[in-house]
């Protein structure tokens, strides 16, 4: 039997450290690389940065946007790149934020997740603002094939605060009622001492506190954009996460990729240099 998402995570953690790099082909990027600003200028942005990062970082984080703007010749690029990435060892994290309701959702699930998918992922980001229910046919179909999702549960930005951080008739936040069910359906699925494949999106610069949120049981894996130029550093991860940073996956983007094709292996390694010198700090 394969190991469940969340211990694949925990194990690449452990083995690589938290650093995850995005692969975001911005079209000021595609320029500085020099590459088209098209879909085989996106094609070999993102398989460049899956060579760089293979052996050095346990995740990459394709995010889907930038190769849709392109059109089906973008998806294209994406499923070449998702491929490479998979067969180089690397989990991978469609970085989508699908969410809607009934079969809808369910296909949206079934294009990321299903083994043999020219799309296939490792795990997927997901909106719950319509109801973690709505997200049903998600998790089982990732519970089916040992896959990941990853729910938005608290945000950075600004024009979140008020839904995220509004009261629920719980008397919690709506971020932590989001926390609370998805890991009570952790908790459901993985074995006592295993981490749980629901992940969250805690953004980096979040304080837990405003947030309405704590530490939750079992672990399972965050991923926290928002290091890098966003502001948080690899000194920010234990501060800000406390007793969860051994789950969190330090998702960094344009830190890494502004370094260009040929400084892309050395910035990596890096920072890389910099989260293990926090860690032991």
């Amino acid at each position: 039997m394969s190991a469940s998402f969340g211990e694949r995570v925990r194990a690449a953690l452990v083995a690589r450290g938290p650093l995850c790099v995005g692969i975001d082909p911005h079209s000021s990027l595609l320029g500085s690389w020099g590459l088209t600003d098209d879909a085989r200028g996106a094609r070999d942005f993102g398989l460049r940065t899956v060579d760089a990062a293979a052996g050095r970082v346990g995740i990459v984080k394709p995010q889907v946007s930038f190769f849709e703007r392109f059109g089906s010749a973008g998806l294209a690029a994406l499923e070449d790149v998702l491929s490479a990435a998979r067969a180089a060892g690397l989990i991978v994290i469609a970085d989508a934020k699908r969410g809607d309701i009934g079969s809808t959702m369910d296909a949206y699930a079934e294009a990321w997740l299903t083994p043999g998918s020219p799309l296939e992922a490792d795990a997927l980001t997901v909106n719950p603002f319509l109801g973690v229910g709505a997200l049903d046919g998600a998790f089982a179909l990732a519970q089916q094939h040992d896959k990941g999702l990853f729910v938005l549960a608290t945000t950075s930005n600004p024009e979140a605060e008020g839904l995220q951080r509004a009261i629920s008739e719980t008397g919690r936040t709506v971020s932590a009622d989001i926390v609370a069910v998805v890991s009570a359906r952790n908790a459901e699925h993985s074995p006592t001492g295993e981490w749980g494949s629901f992940g969250f999106v805690i953004g980096a610069t979040v304080d837990w506190a405003d947030a309405g949120i704590a530490a939750f049981a079992p672990s399972a894996p965050i991923l926290a954009p928002g290091f890098g130029t966003q502001g948080a550093t690899p000194a920010d991860l234990h501060r800000r996460f406390g007793s969860m940073s051994d789950a969190v996956i330090a998702s960094e983007s344009r830190s890494i990729l502004s370094a260009g094709p040929t400084g892309l292996v050395n910035a990596i390694d890096a920072r890389v240099a910099q989260y293990s010198e926090a860690d032991r700090g």
